[in-house]
């Protein structure tokens, strides 16, 4: 174990960085766009990534934008969202899956999340659509790699006729039962922004089984541009397309997919071993009902240790090693406060809000080396056995 009083000159381990293949897969693309002279948010790349996205998933259709907010923006315009409709989505997650709700001058309600996966909860989104059975869509995420209960939710969605759009922003790679991620709702959803499992720098893409929903899609994303002689316009419109040069990048990425997985894998088993007889540890548990790409190592600690995850966070930072908290729920951010949030736990702590107020993401960068690994696990080890006085 090393020196948990190292200063800042170690080499900076970072939470999840971008990792070009060893083979500069790439490289190559990227040259042949530049060969080609042809860099708009048109071209073989962008086509070519399409298409072995859905190779990859099984998805039939999708459609590369700029970025995964992009997707779910147009993916809930086409769902029909508009102003005042109500909209279900987890709350334990990322600003991005929320923000494009309000977009379309929509209105979330927040819904709570389980001890079991961390995802959204079907016991509260059953709750919730007792309150709001008007309510238009669900944005369910599939939190730090790893699906929501799908057969499940989707149980009580069709007894509503209300339909899915599957954030899976974090989660490409992963299995629930079998079958990718991206694919389980009515439209899925993925980010290549830099500290995802396979990054283009920023980019996203929306998939679907229909060709009409991916067709329209498309057609916003290009300014929503008539098939005129000149320039007509019918619809407002977005400049959303991925460009060739940043789809090469993807297509060289998603090479090395399945070998990014592998490595976050051994990632989270490092740790798990590591902290397996530490009591007041808790790894981030993994369903039973799927395959997780273990995007990012997270643990909980246990209550009273509270002041403990502060100590690791700070220590860590001292030491030049990058750790984040758990996302903070959305209902618990000032600009989602007046929104409603729904949880089975009326009377006591929601588990979204138990998770973050002890929650940690690990450093989880595929360059990590083993020495390392056990920097990071020193480092906590260390605090949480030394006793208090």
């Amino acid at each position: 174990m090393t020196n948990q009083n190292k200063s800042k000159t170690e080499k900076r381990i970072f939470l999840s960085s971008p990792h070009m293949s060893d083979e500069m897969y790439e490289r190559n693309f990227i040259r042949e766009a530049f060969e080609s002279n042809w860099i708009a948010p048109l071209g073989a790349n962008v086509d070519g990534f399409e298409n072995e996205l859905c190779e990859y998933t099984g998805s039939k259709y999708a459609v590369a934008l700029v970025s995964g907010t992009a997707a779910i923006h147009l993916g809930l315009k086409y769902l029909g969202i508009d102003k005042d409709d109500i909209v279900f989505c987890s709350s334990l997650t990322f600003a991005a899956s929320a923000n494009p709700i309000l977009y379309q001058g929509a209105i979330p309600i927040f819904i709570d999340c389980d001890y079991e996966t961390w995802n959204m909860s079907p016991e509260a989104l059953e709750k919730a659509f007792k309150k709001y059975p008007n309510a238009k869509a669900v944005v369910t995420v599939n939190l730090y790699g790893q699906s929501a209960d799908y057969d499940r939710i989707k149980k009580i969605t069709k007894a509503y006729n209300v339909p899915i759009l599957e954030d899976a922003a974090e989660s490409l790679g992963a299995t629930y039962k079998g079958k990718q991620t991206g694919t389980l709702g009515n439209i899925g959803v993925f980010s290549f922004n830099g500290n995802k499992i396979i990054t283009t720098s920023g980019g996203g893409m929306l998939v679907s089984d229909s060709d009409v929903i991916t067709k329209k899609v498309k057609f916003w994303s290009t300014q929503s541009r008539e098939d005129y002689p000149y320039y007509q316009h019918e619809e407002v419109g977005f400049n959303y397309r991925m460009s060739n040069v940043v789809a090469g990048i993807g297509r060289g990425q998603l090479r090395i997919l399945d070998e990014r997985i592998t490595k976050k894998k051994y990632i989270y088993e490092h740790y798990k071993r590591a902290f397996q007889d530490i009591e007041e540890i808790e790894m981030m548990p993994i369903a039973d009902y799927g395959r997780p790409n273990y995007w990012l190592s997270c643990i909980i600690l246990k209550a009273g240790s509270l002041v403990k995850m502060q100590k690791i966070i700070k220590l860590l930072a001292y030491n030049n090693i990058e750790a984040r908290h758990i996302w903070k729920p959305m209902h618990m951010q000032p600009i989602f406060k007046m929104n409603d949030f729904i949880t089975m736990n009326d009377f006591n702590t929601s588990c979204s809000e138990d998770i973050f107020s002890r929650g940690l993401c690990l450093p989880s960068d595929t360059k990590m080396t083993d020495e390392e690994l056990e920097r990071v696990e020193g480092i906590v080890k260390g605090i949480l056995q030394k006793k208090t006085t």
